[in-house]
């Protein structure tokens, strides 16, 4: 349904137009060779946000001045050998964009414009590379001034600060996370499988990130960066635990067939309370609510396996409530309504650490690899032909292919990409042929664009249509080409249009064919990787890295859920992000644990976490999921039983809940351990059944 834009959205249009007009009157009045630059400079670097445009503006200066000392170094050296300078600018785009790749905040930007800025200055030149100065000179003078006008205008007239976008998206995701908890706990979501609708707060929590990265160059929050990278951390830990809760609820019903008669009032205390969002009391009803948890814990007298069960079930309900009440006090730091740099955290479980994330390296290569390739070739099709024109072909392959190499599928966003470049197109030539030689004045030029760029302006504003509307913006601003004298020529525009035309088809044609797979490749890779980590950390190879691993995991579901929603395939289409996760966080605590144990429990954890180990080491073989293998329940519950009759037994709690957890993630449909005793009593209580983990 299409919104019509709100006057924040005709603010940022009009601002953003002032500062194009600006720096193409200044250019004017310098005289400087090519002032259209610095317009589209302006456009590239705007943003609603004062603070995003000032981090833009840095970045953008920053990759321009490294991309034209490149090609000023370049040029002089290798012109006289063309196929190597070919060789080198492909090397030169696909090595910073791989770079930008490896760098999810704001400053990505840097890498990525430093790439593709080398083949616009260099390959222009090669003609006359004595001028390979001069024009780089002249791209970073006129560029740097569009960013000044840009970054001043933003600043001045009517700033807007990115802390409201952000508090409000934190407001929607605490609402749609305590819509989830109000399921989960009033028993109407508490199921074994994670609905893949609410496996997406994942993904809108680490979409957090480019703004986290933006909000220390906005005056209004630069004080609260470091809250709100606790913020993301402790929303990013209460999905498992949500996972986890539902579970174990679950697990209750389908023994009991009800709760506990304590247990429903507790529940629909905290859903009430969690269910009102970020408008949740901060204080006294958490401390109320865990009051109540303590005193159900202390009274939990059930057998067995649902004792066990139940006191999962509280620790995890204790530890949400804790990082519910992290998160809303955390908001209210941010939102000016509490003094920064005094939180302390209820929850002290876990420490994530913050910058830890999952890269899938290969992938990344073969996206740069490609454009690499596609440089090079485009290159050569300009060198076997000798077109003049083949510099704008090239260069428009390498930025069509840049832009959008990070996605899983770029060729229906450069397919767009190349229809809004012949809109531009047209709209160009209508404005060079049939408006601008009727234009004597500054002001009547500035009354003819605005129609085109207020309306540009204000696509920018909507996150479907901004990369789109900014390239358009800045191909407008390129192709009119606006000087201090009117000089039209209707072959020099054709010619132009063309290559750029056929540069961007090359890019669409490239990807399409050397990038056939989608979503499901990068999905299906980050699982492998997920029960690759698994293993080895049951294995007890990664037993130093365990905060940064937990952390690790978050960050790879963040980068899986998008991707289940595209999956076509019934393996892929059925993971449960959260499983994994839960799983995970469980061998992480009894390789924490393990060696505080007596010799005989070790013993029976290190061949749980041998089995775990084996398990998905078969998996990654197979590349599919598989059944865990029934000799693995058999261990679980031998170490189950150990654990609960060791001396004494409440120091032991943390990894008896785990193993617990273990076992409802791996066998959710198997009776209790005593029931399954009782149904098999031939099978001997043995760990020897599986090798012992590394130690």
């Amino acid at each position: 349904m299409m919104t019509m834009p709100g006057w924040r959205d005709w603010l940022f249009s009009v601002k953003a137009f002032i500062a194009a007009m600006l720096a193409l009157y200044i250019a004017l009045a310098l005289d400087l060779s090519r002032p259209y630059w610095a317009l589209s400079a302006v456009y590239i670097v705007s943003s609603p946000f004062s603070g995003a445009t000032k981090s833009k503006a840095l970045y953008r200066v920053m990759g321009t001045v490294l991309g034209a000392v490149a090609a000023v170094i370049f040029v002089p050296v290798f012109v006289n050998a063309p196929v190597l300078l070919s060789l080198i600018v492909a090397l030169w785009t696909g090595t910073l964009l791989f770079i930008s790749m490896l760098d999810r905040s704001a400053r990505s930007y840097v890498f990525m414009l430093a790439g593709y800025t080398l083949p616009l200055i260099a390959l222009p030149t090669v003609g006359s590379p004595d001028t390979v100065f001069d024009v780089a000179l002249a791209r970073a003078e006129e560029i740097t001034l569009g960013i000044v006008c840009a970054s001043l205008v933003s600043s001045v007239l009517f700033p807007s600060s990115i802390g409201t976008v952000f508090r409000d998206r934190i407001d929607g995701w605490l609402a749609d996370a305590g819509a989830w908890a109000d399921d989960i706990l009033r028993g109407e979501g508490a199921t074994p499988v994670t609905p893949l609708k609410r496996q997406k707060l994942a993904t809108d929590v680490t979409a957090l990130d480019q703004l986290i990265s933006q909000l220390s160059y906005d005056p209004a929050t630069v004080d609260v960066v470091r809250e709100a990278r606790e913020l993301r951390s402790r929303l990013l830990m209460l999905l498992p635990l949500f996972s986890s809760l539902a579970d174990r609820l679950h697990a209750l019903k389908m023994e009991e067939g009800d709760l506990p008669p304590e247990l429903p009032g507790l529940l629909q205390r905290t859903a009430d309370w969690m269910g009102k969002g970020a408008n949740s009391d901060t204080q006294s009803s958490a401390h109320a609510l865990i009051a109540a948890i303590d005193t159900l814990s202390a009274g939990n007298d059930r057998s067995d396996w649902q004792r066990l069960v139940l006191t999962g079930l509280l620790a995890r309900l204790k530890e949400i409530i804790q990082l519910w009440q992290d998160c809303l006090t955390l908001r209210d730091t941010i939102g000016g309504q509490t003094e920064s740099g005094s939180f302390k955290p209820e929850f002290r479980e876990r420490r994530l650490q913050l910058g830890a994330r999952h890269y899938d390296h290969a992938l990344l290569v073969v996206k740069a690899g490609t454009v690499v390739a596609g440089t090079f070739a485009a290159c050569m099709i300009w060198i076997f032909l000798g077109w003049d024109q083949g510099a704008t072909f090239v260069a428009m392959a390498a930025v069509a292919s840049s832009f959008f190499a990070a996605q899983d599928r770029p060729g229906p966003m450069i397919l767009s990409m190349l229809l809004w470049t012949g809109v531009a197109i047209v709209t160009s030539f209508i404005y060079i042929f049939g408006i601008l030689p009727m234009i004597n004045s500054f002001e009547m030029l500035v009354m003819v664009l605005a129609p085109a760029f207020l309306f540009l302006g204000l696509q920018m504003t909507n996150p479907a249509t901004m990369t789109l509307a900014m390239l358009m913006a800045v191909n407008n601003a390129s192709f009119i080409a606006i000087q201090d004298q009117y000089s039209a020529d209707m072959t020099s525009f054709a010619n132009s249009s063309i290559a750029t035309m056929l540069g961007v088809s090359f890019a669409f044609v490239w990807v399409t064919a050397t990038r056939p797979f989608g979503a499901e490749l990068a999905a299906r890779r980050l699982v492998l990787s997920g029960w690759r980590d698994l293993a080895q950390t049951a294995a007890g190879l990664r037993s130093a890295d365990h905060n940064r691993l937990a952390s690790r995991i978050l960050d790879r579901l963040g980068q899986l859920v998008p991707r289940l929603a595209t999956a076509t395939t019934r393996d892929i289409q059925q993971v449960d992000g959260f499983a994994d996760v839960r799983l995970g966080f469980n061998v992480l605590i009894l390789q924490e644990d393990r060696a505080r144990l007596a010799e005989p429990e070790r013993q029976q954890v290190s061949a749980v976490l041998a089995g775990i180990a084996d398990h998905y080491r078969r998996q990654v073989r197979a590349a599919r999921s598989l059944p865990p293998p029934e000799a693995l329940r058999e261990v679980v519950d031998t170490a189950l039983l150990s654990l609960r009759q060791a001396t004494p037994p409440e120091n032991l709690r943390r990894s008896v809940d785990s193993l617990v957890g273990l076992r409802r993630v791996l066998f959710p449909e198997a009776p209790p351990p005593e029931r399954s005793r009782t149904l098999n009593p031939e099978t001997p209580p043995s760990h020897q059944a599986l090798p012992n983990a590394a130690e």
